[in-house]
């Protein structure tokens, strides 16, 4: 199937059109569309095309997850109908999250990748439009971040830069994705490690990792910040410099050989960048069930374990009950991160 991006009438919305979104009501919505039932009562899923969102530009983290989620479903035969991927720009991902809630109640074959950036983008938008009124299906991934600069950077390591951001807050620009996101709690976190004033951060939110590369590498940011994958072609050709990962572990994000952790480098940080899938409201029981089954049966293929393998995605993958609790213990950490940073 031809993978590039769907612009329909209505699909690639601007952030103009929120209120409207928001202001939509579930009447004249459509109905649960799962499909028919079986001789056994199951419910048959898909009977259509599968349409999965991406709430953000193309070329970022989001975008990448749902085009692997699309080849590795097709590629690999889980699905006997085609699975289209569509852009929604905006906000953090909350403008897409309220056209999947105000436009899609009931219908399975609408779903979306979302993650930990959209947790952070309710709080930091104050989105009226909340996580709780989605139908969660799986997490599906984690990912770390990583801390970038342009190859020509005065930065050699870590602690160059923080002294600097520390000592004059103005000289560096900070880039990554979406306000309240992964990327800008990553660095509030580490401002606040290092003795700086997480607030006196510059801090550019782009709605798509490919904007922020492009930043970065015309000399409008001094770092960025983005889960690791999304920074490996410019590190493996040599355009930018990887100063640190997130995680518990030195990770190869490029170079051919690993990064070191922020922690190594004396600053108490570690944070993991989740992603999962999610249906809108309206989706229960055995649809849900049926939903949950094919996204089990992505987990499950040899196309889906091939590409955590390439991407360097760590296999995170909860459904049913346990992605609903997670979804829920991640809204309250969340929150209270950017409270205690200052950013909610």
């Amino acid at each position: 199937m031809k993978d590039t991006v769907v612009r329909r009438p209505g699909r690639v919305v601007a952030a103009g059109m929120a209120a409207a979104l928001l202001a939509a009501t579930a009447a004249g919505c459509e109905k649960d569309t799962a499909g028919g039932q079986s001789a056994g009562g199951d419910v048959r899923y898909p009977t259509k095309t599968v349409q999965l969102m991406v709430p953000a530009a193309p070329g970022g983290g989001w975008d990448l997850t749902a085009r692997t989620m699309q080849k590795a479903m097709t590629d690999g035969k889980l699905v006997e109908q085609p699975v289209e991927v569509y852009n929604v720009t905006g906000a953090a991902g909350t403008i897409g999250l309220a056209q999947l809630v105000s436009k899609n109640r009931g219908d399975a074959h609408h779903l979306m990748v979302m993650g930990l950036v959209m947790v952070g983008g309710v709080v930091a938008n104050k989105s009226p439009v909340k996580l709780d009124q989605i139908t969660p299906i799986a997490t599906l991934t984690a990912e770390q971040e990583v801390i970038v600069v342009p190859a020509a950077s005065k930065y050699k390591n870590l602690k160059q830069l923080m002294d600097d951001a520390k000592a004059a807050p103005a000289s560096i620009n900070w880039g990554g994705g979406s306000a309240g996101g992964t990327d800008q709690i990553l660095v509030g976190l580490l401002a606040k490690a290092a003795g700086a004033d997480p607030k006196a951060m510059k801090y550019v939110a782009y709605s798509g990792g490919g904007e922020a590369k492009a930043a970065l590498l015309s000399g409008d940011l001094t770092a960025a910040v983005s889960g690791q994958s999304e920074f490996k072609d410019l590190v493996a050709a040599g355009k930018v410099r990887a100063l640190a990962v997130s995680g518990a572990t030195g990770v190869d994000v490029g170079g051919g050989s690993a990064a070191p952790t922020i922690k190594e480098q004396g600053y108490d940080v570690e944070l993991m960048n989740w992603r999962g899938v999610v249906a809108p409201p309206g989706v229960e029981g055995p649809t849900k069930a049926a939903v949950t089954a094919l996204i089990d049966k992505l987990h499950s293929s040899e196309a889906w374990k091939s590409a955590l393998q390439q991407q360097g995605w760590e296999d995170f993958y909860k459904s049913g009950d346990a992605a609903s609790t997670f979804f829920t213990s991640e809204n309250t950490r969340i929150t209270g991160v950017l409270t205690d940073i200052g950013l909610g």
